[in-house]
């Protein structure tokens, strides 16, 4: 009996605690200095990480769909907002490691092109806790990302 309370008291705290990020904030943060040479992070007047605009501005990319901030996309990543592509930590690790080549899986299309060029080698999950931690949602959380299939980041399409 005093095991079932056990595995009974441990799967609800398994089920009512929220999913952390797998990647490190902080060093999501400096290795973002990088990526500030094509993207910035502002909230309206708050700038959050100035940065260049060659790429869409990053802020609150989690839960956003693909392609759906003001920016002029490429026609694939157009095409997988169409597919119904809402970013998040998962998808952002996975973009930026390879972005043409995750567009041409997410859309099917075996010609799909970014407009970003360059590839993440290492941090990829620390990159997505990092954009992940200046968005919205997690400003509402306390800093603790959910598993939701409907956050996502659409950001590194430049």
């Amino acid at each position: 009996m005093k095991t079932l309370v056990t595995l009974t008291f441990a799967s609800f705290l398994t089920l009512t605690t929220p999913v952390l990020a797998a990647g490190d904030i902080a060093a999501g943060e400096k290795a973002f200095k990088k990526c500030k040479a094509c993207h910035t992070i502002t909230n309206g007047d708050e700038v959050i990480f100035k940065g260049g605009k060659t790429g869409p501005n990053l802020y609150g990319i989690v839960g956003r769909a693909a392609g759906s901030e003001d920016f002029k996309y490429s026609k694939s990543m157009l095409a997988a907002g169409e597919t119904g592509l809402i970013w998040d930590e998962e998808a952002i690790a996975s973009y930026i490691a390879d972005p043409s080549a995750y567009l041409k899986e997410i859309t099917g299309d075996s010609k799909a092109k970014s407009k970003m060029t360059f590839k993440a080698k290492k941090n990829t999950e620390d990159l997505a806790a990092y954009l992940a931690s200046v968005s919205p949602e997690m400003a509402e959380t306390g800093g603790e990302t959910t598993d939701s299939t409907e956050t996502t980041d659409e950001n590194n399409d430049s």
